[in-house]
Protein backbone atom coordinates (compact mmCIF):
# COMPACT_ATOMS: atom_id res chain seq x y z
CA UNK A 1 0.00 0.00 0.00
CA UNK A 2 1.84 2.99 -0.93
CA UNK A 3 1.95 6.44 0.84
CA UNK A 4 0.91 9.84 0.29
CA UNK A 5 0.57 13.24 1.74
CA UNK A 6 -2.15 14.05 -0.73
CA UNK A 7 -3.82 12.24 -3.34
CA UNK A 8 -6.06 14.39 -5.94
CA UNK A 9 -9.03 12.59 -7.20
CA UNK A 10 -9.89 14.50 -10.61
CA UNK A 11 -6.62 15.52 -13.27
CA UNK A 12 -8.58 18.72 -14.36
CA UNK A 13 -7.01 22.59 -14.26
CA UNK A 14 -8.15 22.49 -10.94
CA UNK A 15 -7.04 19.17 -9.97
CA UNK A 16 -3.89 18.61 -12.22
CA UNK A 17 -2.44 22.10 -10.80
CA UNK A 18 -3.35 21.88 -7.06
CA UNK A 19 -1.32 18.58 -7.45
CA UNK A 20 1.67 20.63 -8.96
CA UNK A 21 1.40 22.88 -6.39
CA UNK A 22 1.26 20.33 -3.67
CA UNK A 23 4.55 18.75 -5.18
CA UNK A 24 6.15 22.13 -5.43
CA UNK A 25 5.69 22.80 -1.50
CA UNK A 26 7.59 19.46 -1.19
CA UNK A 27 4.47 17.39 -0.42
CA UNK A 28 4.73 13.58 -1.69
CA UNK A 29 1.34 13.81 -4.16
CA UNK A 30 -0.74 11.48 -6.18
CA UNK A 31 -3.10 12.28 -9.01
CA UNK A 32 -5.80 9.59 -10.00
CA UNK A 33 -7.98 9.76 -13.04
CA UNK A 34 -10.56 7.54 -14.70
CA UNK A 35 -9.94 8.24 -18.09
CA UNK A 36 -6.34 7.66 -19.89
CA UNK A 37 -5.96 11.20 -20.52
CA UNK A 38 -5.65 13.63 -18.39
CA UNK A 39 -6.76 17.54 -18.05
CA UNK A 40 -10.57 16.53 -17.52
CA UNK A 41 -13.60 18.79 -18.77
CA UNK A 42 -11.51 21.66 -20.13
CA UNK A 43 -8.55 19.95 -21.97
CA UNK A 44 -10.47 17.17 -23.48
CA UNK A 45 -14.03 17.70 -24.40
CA UNK A 46 -14.28 21.44 -23.64
CA UNK A 47 -12.69 25.05 -23.16
CA UNK A 48 -9.43 23.72 -25.39
CA UNK A 49 -11.53 21.62 -28.51
CA UNK A 50 -13.78 24.51 -28.51
CA UNK A 51 -11.57 27.12 -28.85
CA UNK A 52 -10.15 25.06 -31.54
CA UNK A 53 -13.65 24.80 -33.93
CA UNK A 54 -13.71 28.65 -32.79
CA UNK A 55 -11.02 29.62 -34.16
CA UNK A 56 -10.85 27.29 -37.15
CA UNK A 57 -14.89 28.79 -37.88
CA UNK A 58 -13.59 32.43 -37.38
CA UNK A 59 -10.99 32.01 -40.12
CA UNK A 60 -13.21 30.48 -42.37
CA UNK A 61 -15.77 33.23 -42.21
CA UNK A 62 -13.33 36.02 -42.74
CA UNK A 63 -12.07 33.92 -45.49
CA UNK A 64 -15.95 34.17 -47.17
CA UNK A 65 -16.77 37.62 -45.94
CA UNK A 66 -14.04 39.86 -45.23
CA UNK A 67 -11.02 38.48 -47.43
CA UNK A 68 -12.25 41.05 -50.43
CA UNK A 69 -12.72 43.86 -48.33
CA UNK A 70 -8.90 43.24 -47.61
CA UNK A 71 -7.39 42.62 -50.84
CA UNK A 72 -7.17 39.38 -50.55
CA UNK A 73 -8.74 37.64 -53.52
CA UNK A 74 -9.25 33.42 -53.39
CA UNK A 75 -9.95 31.95 -57.32
CA UNK A 76 -12.95 29.20 -57.07
CA UNK A 77 -15.34 28.36 -54.22
CA UNK A 78 -13.77 28.28 -50.63
CA UNK A 79 -14.55 24.80 -48.89
CA UNK A 80 -15.01 23.55 -45.44
CA UNK A 81 -12.58 20.40 -45.23
CA UNK A 82 -14.55 20.05 -41.44
CA UNK A 83 -13.21 16.43 -41.21
CA UNK A 84 -9.09 18.17 -41.36
CA UNK A 85 -10.73 20.92 -38.88
CA UNK A 86 -11.78 18.22 -36.41
CA UNK A 87 -8.64 16.15 -37.34
CA UNK A 88 -6.56 20.07 -35.98
CA UNK A 89 -9.42 19.98 -33.11
CA UNK A 90 -8.20 16.71 -31.79
CA UNK A 91 -4.32 17.04 -32.14
CA UNK A 92 -4.54 20.26 -30.24
CA UNK A 93 -6.33 18.20 -27.51
CA UNK A 94 -3.52 15.63 -27.93
CA UNK A 95 -0.82 18.11 -27.63
CA UNK A 96 -1.67 19.60 -24.98
CA UNK A 97 -2.89 16.48 -22.36
CA UNK A 98 0.89 15.18 -22.96
CA UNK A 99 2.00 18.78 -21.83
CA UNK A 100 0.25 17.63 -18.90
CA UNK A 101 1.88 14.37 -19.11
CA UNK A 102 5.20 15.91 -19.01
CA UNK A 103 4.27 18.41 -15.58
CA UNK A 104 3.06 15.23 -13.89
CA UNK A 105 6.35 13.66 -14.52
CA UNK A 106 8.82 17.12 -14.32
CA UNK A 107 6.95 17.74 -10.91
CA UNK A 108 7.58 13.58 -9.71
CA UNK A 109 3.29 12.97 -9.11
CA UNK A 110 1.97 9.72 -9.05
CA UNK A 111 -0.55 9.37 -11.45
CA UNK A 112 -3.09 5.85 -11.56
CA UNK A 113 -5.40 5.38 -14.13
CA UNK A 114 -8.89 4.02 -12.63
CA UNK A 115 -11.58 5.25 -10.87
CA UNK A 116 -11.08 6.74 -7.41
CA UNK A 117 -13.28 6.28 -4.52
CA UNK A 118 -13.25 6.84 -0.34
CA UNK A 119 -12.61 4.12 1.33
CA UNK A 120 -12.60 6.24 4.67
CA UNK A 121 -10.85 9.53 5.14
CA UNK A 122 -7.37 8.50 4.91
CA UNK A 123 -7.89 5.66 2.27
CA UNK A 124 -8.54 6.28 -1.76
CA UNK A 125 -9.31 3.39 -3.38
CA UNK A 126 -8.28 3.10 -7.56
CA UNK A 127 -10.08 0.52 -9.47
CA UNK A 128 -9.16 0.28 -13.28
CA UNK A 129 -5.94 -0.09 -15.46
CA UNK A 130 -4.43 0.72 -11.88
CA UNK A 131 -5.64 -1.28 -8.87
CA UNK A 132 -4.49 -0.06 -5.50
CA UNK A 133 -5.14 1.32 -1.94
CA UNK A 134 -3.38 4.78 -1.59
CA UNK A 135 -2.97 5.96 1.86
CA UNK A 136 -2.36 8.79 2.39
CA UNK A 137 -2.76 12.30 4.89
CA UNK A 138 -5.04 14.65 2.50
CA UNK A 139 -8.00 13.74 0.18
CA UNK A 140 -8.40 16.55 -2.72
CA UNK A 141 -11.67 15.90 -5.08
CA UNK A 142 -11.43 17.42 -8.55
CA UNK A 143 -13.78 15.46 -9.80
CA UNK A 144 -15.33 18.37 -12.08
CA UNK A 145 -19.03 18.35 -13.66
CA UNK A 146 -20.99 16.85 -16.51
CA UNK A 147 -23.41 18.28 -19.07
CA UNK A 148 -27.07 18.80 -17.82
CA UNK A 149 -30.15 17.74 -19.00
CA UNK A 150 -33.96 18.18 -18.83
CA UNK A 151 -35.75 15.73 -17.47
CA UNK A 152 -37.86 14.58 -20.19
CA UNK A 153 -34.95 14.42 -22.52
CA UNK A 154 -32.91 11.43 -23.85
CA UNK A 155 -30.15 12.23 -24.90
CA UNK A 156 -29.13 9.54 -27.79
CA UNK A 157 -25.73 11.27 -28.35
CA UNK A 158 -26.41 11.34 -32.11
CA UNK A 159 -28.93 13.52 -32.62
CA UNK A 160 -29.87 15.10 -29.66
CA UNK A 161 -26.42 15.90 -28.22
CA UNK A 162 -24.23 17.73 -25.73
CA UNK A 163 -21.48 19.91 -25.78
CA UNK A 164 -19.13 16.74 -26.09
CA UNK A 165 -20.47 15.74 -28.96
CA UNK A 166 -20.84 18.91 -30.92
CA UNK A 167 -17.40 18.74 -30.71
CA UNK A 168 -16.58 15.44 -32.63
CA UNK A 169 -19.55 15.65 -35.38
CA UNK A 170 -18.80 13.77 -38.36
CA UNK A 171 -20.99 16.30 -40.92
CA UNK A 172 -22.02 19.95 -40.06
CA UNK A 173 -25.43 20.30 -39.44
CA UNK A 174 -28.03 21.97 -41.68
CA UNK A 175 -30.37 22.93 -38.72
CA UNK A 176 -29.08 22.84 -35.45
CA UNK A 177 -31.43 23.64 -32.58
CA UNK A 178 -29.56 25.20 -29.44
CA UNK A 179 -31.53 24.75 -25.86
CA UNK A 180 -29.71 27.39 -23.59
CA UNK A 181 -28.16 30.57 -24.35
CA UNK A 182 -25.65 30.32 -21.70
CA UNK A 183 -21.92 30.71 -22.63
CA UNK A 184 -21.56 26.64 -24.09
CA UNK A 185 -24.75 27.39 -26.38
CA UNK A 186 -23.57 30.82 -28.12
CA UNK A 187 -20.00 29.55 -28.48
CA UNK A 188 -21.04 26.19 -30.47
CA UNK A 189 -23.82 27.61 -32.18
CA UNK A 190 -21.78 30.04 -33.20
CA UNK A 191 -19.14 27.59 -34.19
CA UNK A 192 -21.74 26.31 -36.84
CA UNK A 193 -23.58 29.26 -38.14
CA UNK A 194 -19.68 30.03 -39.65
CA UNK A 195 -19.86 26.83 -41.04
CA UNK A 196 -23.14 27.10 -42.65
CA UNK A 197 -26.04 25.67 -40.07
CA UNK A 198 -28.86 27.68 -39.77
CA UNK A 199 -28.65 28.05 -35.88
CA UNK A 200 -31.74 28.29 -33.60
CA UNK A 201 -31.73 29.62 -29.75
CA UNK A 202 -34.13 28.14 -27.46
CA UNK A 203 -33.69 30.40 -24.03
CA UNK A 204 -35.89 29.86 -21.11
CA UNK A 205 -34.78 33.49 -19.69
CA UNK A 206 -35.78 36.51 -21.16
CA UNK A 207 -32.23 37.26 -21.92
CA UNK A 208 -29.19 35.35 -22.85
CA UNK A 209 -26.57 34.79 -20.63
CA UNK A 210 -28.07 35.66 -17.51
CA UNK A 211 -25.73 36.46 -15.40
CA UNK A 212 -23.54 38.96 -17.20
CA UNK A 213 -24.25 42.63 -17.04
CA UNK A 214 -27.75 42.93 -19.16
CA UNK A 215 -26.05 45.58 -21.25
CA UNK A 216 -23.49 42.69 -22.60
CA UNK A 217 -26.51 40.35 -23.47
CA UNK A 218 -28.15 42.81 -25.58
CA UNK A 219 -25.09 43.80 -27.46
CA UNK A 220 -24.38 40.24 -28.01
CA UNK A 221 -27.64 39.28 -29.22
CA UNK A 222 -28.02 42.41 -31.56
CA UNK A 223 -24.56 41.05 -32.63
CA UNK A 224 -25.51 37.06 -33.38
CA UNK A 225 -28.79 38.32 -34.62
CA UNK A 226 -26.66 40.42 -37.61
CA UNK A 227 -24.59 37.03 -38.26
CA UNK A 228 -27.77 34.80 -38.26
CA UNK A 229 -28.41 33.28 -35.47
CA UNK A 230 -32.35 33.22 -34.61
CA UNK A 231 -33.47 33.64 -30.81
CA UNK A 232 -36.40 32.95 -29.10
CA UNK A 233 -36.58 34.15 -25.46
CA UNK A 234 -38.85 33.60 -22.60
CA UNK A 235 -39.35 29.57 -23.86
CA UNK A 236 -39.93 26.82 -21.74
CA UNK A 237 -38.96 23.74 -23.84
CA UNK A 238 -41.71 20.94 -22.99
CA UNK A 239 -40.81 17.86 -25.55
CA UNK A 240 -37.44 16.95 -27.30
CA UNK A 241 -38.27 13.95 -29.71
CA UNK A 242 -36.17 12.55 -32.76
CA UNK A 243 -37.77 10.78 -35.64
CA UNK A 244 -35.31 9.46 -37.74
CA UNK A 245 -32.91 12.33 -38.77
CA UNK A 246 -35.57 15.06 -37.91
CA UNK A 247 -35.10 16.22 -34.25
CA UNK A 248 -38.99 18.32 -33.19
CA UNK A 249 -38.60 20.67 -29.90
CA UNK A 250 -41.60 21.88 -28.54
CA UNK A 251 -41.64 24.87 -26.45
CA UNK A 252 -44.30 27.24 -24.77
CA UNK A 253 -43.95 31.14 -25.42
CA UNK A 254 -44.06 33.72 -22.75
CA UNK A 255 -48.33 33.57 -23.86
CA UNK A 256 -47.83 30.01 -22.94
CA UNK A 257 -48.59 28.79 -26.71
CA UNK A 258 -47.12 25.91 -28.28
CA UNK A 259 -44.22 26.78 -30.87
CA UNK A 260 -43.02 24.17 -32.92
CA UNK A 261 -38.89 23.92 -33.96
CA UNK A 262 -37.42 21.46 -36.10
CA UNK A 263 -33.70 20.14 -36.75
CA UNK A 264 -31.35 17.86 -37.82
CA UNK A 265 -29.85 17.96 -34.86
CA UNK A 266 -30.11 19.26 -31.18
CA UNK A 267 -27.57 20.61 -28.83
CA UNK A 268 -28.76 20.34 -24.79
CA UNK A 269 -26.62 23.52 -23.20
CA UNK A 270 -28.73 23.99 -20.33
CA UNK A 271 -25.55 23.97 -17.64
CA UNK A 272 -23.35 21.45 -15.71
CA UNK A 273 -24.17 19.42 -12.70
CA UNK A 274 -21.43 18.43 -10.41
CA UNK A 275 -19.88 14.69 -10.96
CA UNK A 276 -19.96 13.10 -7.47
CA UNK A 277 -21.29 9.33 -8.44
CA UNK A 278 -19.18 6.59 -7.40
CA UNK A 279 -17.05 8.47 -5.03
CA UNK A 280 -17.94 6.96 -1.90
CA UNK A 281 -17.91 10.57 0.02
CA UNK A 282 -21.02 8.87 2.59
CA UNK A 283 -18.14 6.25 3.76
CA UNK A 284 -16.09 8.99 4.53
CA UNK A 285 -18.53 10.94 6.27
CA UNK A 286 -18.78 13.95 3.46
CA UNK A 287 -21.86 15.72 3.31
CA UNK A 288 -23.31 17.21 -0.05
CA UNK A 289 -25.58 20.20 -0.11
CA UNK A 290 -29.15 20.21 -1.68
CA UNK A 291 -27.82 21.18 -4.96
CA UNK A 292 -25.77 17.77 -5.18
CA UNK A 293 -22.46 19.68 -4.68
CA UNK A 294 -19.50 18.82 -2.03
CA UNK A 295 -20.13 21.21 0.92
CA UNK A 296 -17.34 23.01 1.81
CA UNK A 297 -16.11 26.45 4.00
CA UNK A 298 -14.13 28.89 3.41
CA UNK A 299 -11.06 27.04 3.09
CA UNK A 300 -12.52 24.43 0.54
CA UNK A 301 -12.59 21.66 3.63
CA UNK A 302 -15.37 19.49 3.34
CA UNK A 303 -17.24 18.19 6.82
CA UNK A 304 -14.18 16.14 7.32
CA UNK A 305 -11.18 18.25 8.21
CA UNK A 306 -8.53 16.49 5.85
CA UNK A 307 -10.99 16.17 2.75
CA UNK A 308 -10.71 19.30 0.66
CA UNK A 309 -12.99 19.53 -2.65
CA UNK A 310 -12.44 22.21 -5.19
CA UNK A 311 -13.96 23.65 -8.99
CA UNK A 312 -16.51 22.61 -10.32
CA UNK A 313 -18.03 20.09 -8.06
CA UNK A 314 -18.29 22.85 -4.95
CA UNK A 315 -20.19 25.88 -5.38
CA UNK A 316 -19.71 29.11 -7.25
CA UNK A 317 -19.21 29.39 -10.91
CA UNK A 318 -18.01 26.91 -13.17
CA UNK A 319 -14.58 27.87 -14.44
CA UNK A 320 -11.34 26.30 -15.17
CA UNK A 321 -9.53 28.98 -14.01
CA UNK A 322 -11.86 29.35 -10.43
CA UNK A 323 -11.04 25.61 -10.08
CA UNK A 324 -7.22 26.31 -10.70
CA UNK A 325 -7.23 29.42 -8.07
CA UNK A 326 -8.92 27.05 -5.73
CA UNK A 327 -6.79 23.78 -6.61
CA UNK A 328 -3.31 26.35 -5.19
CA UNK A 329 -4.74 27.65 -2.38
CA UNK A 330 -5.75 24.53 -0.74
CA UNK A 331 -2.53 23.14 -1.53
CA UNK A 332 -0.91 26.63 0.31
CA UNK A 333 -3.31 25.74 3.21
CA UNK A 334 -2.04 22.29 3.44
CA UNK A 335 1.57 23.50 3.65
CA UNK A 336 0.29 25.77 6.74
CA UNK A 337 0.59 29.02 4.18
CA UNK A 338 -3.02 31.33 4.48
CA UNK A 339 -3.97 32.49 1.03
CA UNK A 340 -6.92 33.66 -0.41
CA UNK A 341 -9.27 34.27 -3.27
CA UNK A 342 -11.20 37.43 -4.05
CA UNK A 343 -14.46 35.39 -5.48
CA UNK A 344 -15.44 38.81 -7.02
CA UNK A 345 -12.60 39.24 -9.31
CA UNK A 346 -12.50 35.57 -10.94
CA UNK A 347 -13.62 37.12 -14.22
CA UNK A 348 -16.18 35.02 -16.83
CA UNK A 349 -15.42 34.96 -20.57
CA UNK A 350 -17.68 34.13 -23.48
CA UNK A 351 -15.70 33.30 -26.54
CA UNK A 352 -18.02 34.20 -29.25
CA UNK A 353 -17.31 36.52 -31.85
CA UNK A 354 -17.14 39.53 -30.72
CA UNK A 355 -15.77 38.21 -27.03
CA UNK A 356 -17.56 39.10 -24.15
CA UNK A 357 -15.87 39.23 -20.89
CA UNK A 358 -16.64 40.41 -17.30
CA UNK A 359 -15.29 41.21 -13.86
CA UNK A 360 -16.70 42.67 -10.82
CA UNK A 361 -20.35 43.74 -10.06
CA UNK A 362 -23.34 44.12 -13.17
CA UNK A 363 -25.44 47.35 -12.75
CA UNK A 364 -28.14 45.18 -11.72
CA UNK A 365 -26.06 43.82 -8.69
CA UNK A 366 -25.56 46.94 -7.88
CA UNK A 367 -28.86 48.29 -7.95
CA UNK A 368 -30.29 45.68 -6.02
CA UNK A 369 -27.37 46.03 -3.16
CA UNK A 370 -28.38 49.73 -3.13
CA UNK A 371 -24.95 51.13 -4.23
CA UNK A 372 -24.35 53.97 -5.71
CA UNK A 373 -22.28 54.08 -9.10
CA UNK A 374 -21.20 56.01 -12.38
CA UNK A 375 -21.09 54.61 -15.73
CA UNK A 376 -18.26 54.86 -18.59
CA UNK A 377 -19.08 53.62 -21.95
CA UNK A 378 -16.31 53.84 -25.05
CA UNK A 379 -17.86 52.38 -28.27
CA UNK A 380 -15.33 50.07 -29.97
CA UNK A 381 -16.01 51.80 -33.29
CA UNK A 382 -14.25 54.79 -32.60
CA UNK A 383 -11.16 53.05 -32.08
CA UNK A 384 -8.49 53.15 -34.92
CA UNK A 385 -7.31 49.95 -34.42
CA UNK A 386 -11.08 48.50 -34.59
CA UNK A 387 -11.15 50.22 -37.95
CA UNK A 388 -8.16 48.55 -38.83
CA UNK A 389 -9.32 45.24 -38.35
CA UNK A 390 -12.76 45.73 -39.12
CA UNK A 391 -13.58 44.92 -35.34
CA UNK A 392 -16.22 47.34 -34.53
CA UNK A 393 -18.64 45.88 -32.44
CA UNK A 394 -19.42 46.28 -28.99
CA UNK A 395 -17.86 48.53 -25.95
CA UNK A 396 -16.25 48.73 -22.95
CA UNK A 397 -17.83 49.43 -19.43
CA UNK A 398 -16.42 50.59 -16.45
CA UNK A 399 -18.62 51.09 -13.31
CA UNK A 400 -17.13 52.76 -10.50
CA UNK A 401 -18.51 54.04 -6.85
CA UNK A 402 -19.87 57.48 -7.11
CA UNK A 403 -18.15 58.69 -3.98
CA UNK A 404 -14.57 56.91 -3.90
CA UNK A 405 -14.33 56.02 -7.64
CA UNK A 406 -13.03 52.50 -6.91
CA UNK A 407 -14.05 50.53 -10.07
CA UNK A 408 -17.03 47.84 -8.67
CA UNK A 409 -17.52 46.12 -12.53
CA UNK A 410 -15.75 46.51 -15.66
CA UNK A 411 -17.35 44.56 -19.05
CA UNK A 412 -16.20 44.16 -22.14
CA UNK A 413 -17.55 42.94 -25.11
CA UNK A 414 -15.51 43.16 -28.33
CA UNK A 415 -12.60 41.93 -30.15
CA UNK A 416 -10.05 40.54 -27.91
CA UNK A 417 -12.07 40.93 -24.67
CA UNK A 418 -10.99 37.65 -23.22
CA UNK A 419 -7.30 39.33 -23.22
CA UNK A 420 -8.56 42.72 -22.27
CA UNK A 421 -10.45 41.99 -19.21
CA UNK A 422 -7.50 41.01 -17.56
CA UNK A 423 -6.50 44.83 -17.10
CA UNK A 424 -9.76 45.28 -15.31
CA UNK A 425 -8.65 42.52 -12.81
CA UNK A 426 -5.26 43.58 -12.05
CA UNK A 427 -6.83 47.08 -10.95
CA UNK A 428 -9.83 45.78 -8.86
CA UNK A 429 -7.02 43.48 -7.23
CA UNK A 430 -5.26 46.82 -6.21
CA UNK A 431 -8.58 48.65 -5.65
CA UNK A 432 -7.75 51.12 -8.41
CA UNK A 433 -10.08 54.09 -9.07
CA UNK A 434 -11.23 54.89 -12.69
CA UNK A 435 -8.89 57.89 -12.95
CA UNK A 436 -6.07 56.04 -12.20
CA UNK A 437 -6.77 53.81 -15.03
CA UNK A 438 -7.39 57.08 -17.08
CA UNK A 439 -4.45 58.00 -16.00
CA UNK A 440 -2.44 55.51 -17.25
CA UNK A 441 -0.24 55.39 -20.81
CA UNK A 442 -2.34 53.00 -23.41
CA UNK A 443 -0.09 51.69 -26.40
CA UNK A 444 -1.68 53.37 -29.75
CA UNK A 445 -3.54 52.28 -31.82
CA UNK A 446 -5.06 49.05 -29.22
CA UNK A 447 -8.16 47.72 -28.19
CA UNK A 448 -6.86 48.19 -24.60
CA UNK A 449 -7.52 52.27 -25.56
CA UNK A 450 -10.91 51.48 -24.97
CA UNK A 451 -10.68 50.66 -21.78
CA UNK A 452 -8.69 54.30 -20.87
CA UNK A 453 -11.26 56.17 -23.09
CA UNK A 454 -14.51 54.01 -20.37
CA UNK A 455 -12.15 55.08 -17.08
CA UNK A 456 -12.37 58.60 -19.00
CA UNK A 457 -15.94 58.11 -19.26
CA UNK A 458 -16.28 57.39 -15.52
CA UNK A 459 -13.98 59.78 -13.96
CA UNK A 460 -15.51 63.00 -14.90
CA UNK A 461 -17.09 62.11 -18.53
CA UNK A 462 -14.45 63.21 -20.27
CA UNK A 463 -13.50 60.79 -22.63
CA UNK A 464 -11.40 62.02 -25.70
CA UNK A 465 -12.12 60.61 -28.98
CA UNK A 466 -16.01 60.83 -29.21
Amino acid sequence: MSQFDVVVIGSGPGGYVSAIRCSQLGMKTALVEKYKTLGGTCLNVGCIPSKSLLDSSHHYEEAIHNFNDHGIEIEGKINVNFNQMIKRKSEVVEQTTKGIDFLMKKNKISVFEGLGSLIDKNTVKVEGKDKKDLKTKNIIIATGSKPGNLPFIKIDKERIITSTEALSLNKIPKNLLVIGGGVIGLELGQVYKRLGSEVTVIEYADRITPIMDSSLSRELMKVMKKQGVKFYLSHQVSSVKRNANVVEVKANDKKDNEVLFEGDYCLVSVGRKPFTEDLNLKKAGVTLNNLGQVEVNEKMQTNVSNIYAIGDVVRGAMLAHKAEEEGVMVAEIISGQKPHINYNLIPNVIYTWPEVASVGKTEEELKVNQISYKVGQFPMRALGRSRASMDLDGFVKILADSKTDEILGVHIIGARAADLIAEGVTAMEFRASAEDIARMSHSHPTYAEAIKEAALAATENRPLHI
